[in-house]
Parts: structure tokens; sequence; C-alpha cells
């Protein structure tokens, strides 16, 4: 299973986000690697399709269910739509349902 977290230094969520997935794999009981990939600039954002910080991807697809690429990889903070809000982490539920659909293929 490939995990990424996808990152910049403006942007303090993620950490939060790191957590985040490591308390949900954890209680999953699956043990991966994390690969920290920090988009400093552009160029890095616009070859890796960044989506804001925190990014996290699962076998390379964003966990965020309604994620649309905008085309707009400039490296800033993301906020996520959530059941609660507006927020600057995802859901909790969509690390879990990513997960598990990799475990399932």
């Amino acid at each position: 299973m490939k995990l990424e977290v996808f990152w910049f230094d403006d942007c303090p969520n993620h950490h939060a986000a790191t957590a985040l997935l490591n308390e949900t794999l954890d209680e999953l009981g699956v043990s991966a690697e994390i690969e920290m990939v920090k988009v400093p600039d552009l160029e890095t954002g616009e070859k890796t399709k960044f989506a804001g910080s925190p990014t996290i991807r699962v076998n390379g697809k964003d966990i965020d269910p309604t994620y649309e690429d905008t085309g707009d990889y400039t490296p800033r903070c993301r906020v996520y739509f959530t059941s609660e809000g507006f927020k600057g982490l995802p859901e909790k539920a969509w690390i879990v349902d990513a997960v598990r659909e990799a475990i399932a293929n």
C-alpha cells in the first residue's frame, strides 16, 4: 500500500494530518510506511498534481471522495468540506474508507 502526505512549509496542518493517518492505521492494524512529499514550489506542485496542504493519497488516489482536480497546483493550504463544515483536515472516515479499499484491492 502506498501512503503519501503532500505538504508545504507555510501550512501547519500536515502535522495533524500525519498524526491522524498514523492513528487510523494503528486502529485498523495496518503497518505501512508514509511518504512525506514536500511541495516547495509550483514546479513540484505541477509534477505531483498538488491539491494543497495537507493532501493524503492512498495508492495514488486522494482520500476525499468529492475531490475534483482543478488544475491549480500552487503550494497552499487545503480546506476540506467535511460533515462539520470547512476544516483544515480531512475526515477520519475518508482515511478508513481509502485504506480499506486499498486492502480489498
